[in-house]
């Protein structure tokens, strides 16, 4: 590793689908081995697997990693890497939840069935055949930020919307072969699972996700359009998987580009024209508070720093 990249913060997405019937007791120890090695970011346990966003050093990442990595169920984890100049993430969450990506279906296995997996050498190829659609599992506001080309969006706002609009938009008998993606790999799992089981024979699915596609497909052989929503403060990423020009409404959490700046329903850290006369008075009056506290935190270390001799 070059000595730029040796002194970033490295951000890894990684997930694994795996009976965890002791997931409850691995908490406290995740808690414990994040900390020791100044971890930040977000895990998710559930009785299907773990699911996680964390930044760090490099040897707290490779400390974490060998960790996970010596227990068998994990050994094989999915997981992608990136660089930044500052952590995306203030804190860490260890978090107990019903499903490590929320479709509403806990009971769904993508281990025990699941689609074909397409590297992302054999994506471009495989996304060009004309009897293939394409479809973002993504959210609407993912799917604006950046896709690939002819992709189709399934317009949801949230994951467990997703089965719904198979219901109404898809049909086993007339869309035969279906390629899915998403960031990291995570819901096209699930989302393959529920295709197969419902009668779809032909399924495939981008392994590691937009993100693993951006790190090994080179810029001119790229059919990746825009940027890629991230679930931390990056907000998204470009090609290069550096920070990308977005920005994000606190109140709504949308992705926000230059021009919705300049929008007269703009209030920093407030509002923006999606949110915007959606939030009680209360709700505005605490959020302008969160940012009078963050604007002056922001000042005193902009203080300490000038003054550091």
């Amino acid at each position: 590793m070059s000595k730029q990249l040796k002194n970033k913060i490295v951000i890894v997405a990684m997930y694994q689908f795996v009976q965890l019937d002791d997931f409850m007791q691995m908490k406290p120890l995740l808690l414990k081995i994040c900390g020791e090695n100044n971890i930040k970011g977000t895990i998710l346990l559930a009785h299907e697997g773990l699911n996680g966003t964390i930044a760090g050093s490099q040897t707290g990442i490779d400390n974490l990693l060998a960790y996970l990595h010596a227990e068998p169920r994990f050994k094989t984890m999915n997981y992608k890497k990136s660089y930044t100049n500052t952590s995306p993430f203030r804190r860490l969450k260890v978090r107990i939840k019903q499903e490590i990506v929320t479709m509403g279906m806990p009971e769904t296995d993508p281990g025990e069935l699941s689609g074909k997996r397409v590297d992302a050498y054999q994506w471009n190829k495989l996304i060009k055949d004309p009897d293939i659609i394409t479809l973002d599992t993504r959210n609407v506001y993912e799917h604006e930020v950046g896709t690939f080309e002819n992709a189709i969006s399934p317009g949801t706002y949230k994951f467990r919307d997703f089965p719904k609009f198979v219901d109404i938009n898809l049909d086993p008998q007339k869309h035969q072969k279906i390629a899915m993606f998403c960031t990291g790999g995570i819901r096209c799992e699930k989302a393959s699972n529920y295709l197969l089981k419902n009668g779809f024979k032909e399924v495939y699915h981008l392994d590691g996700g937009i993100l693993k596609y951006l790190e090994t497909v080179k810029k001119k052989d790229s059919l990746w359009l825009g940027e890629c929503f991230v679930f931390d403060e990056r907000v998204a990423v470009d090609e290069d998987l550096m920070p990308g020009s977005y920005v994000q409404c606190h109140a709504c959490r949308r992705p926000l580009k230059n021009s919705d700046l300049k929008s007269s329903l703009y209030e920093v850290g407030v509002s923006c024209h999606h949110c915007h006369g959606k939030h009680e008075a209360k709700k505005i009056e605490g959020l302008r508070e969160r940012q009078r506290q963050f604007e002056m935190i922001n000042r005193r270390k902009k203080t300490f720093s000038e003054n550091d001799f």
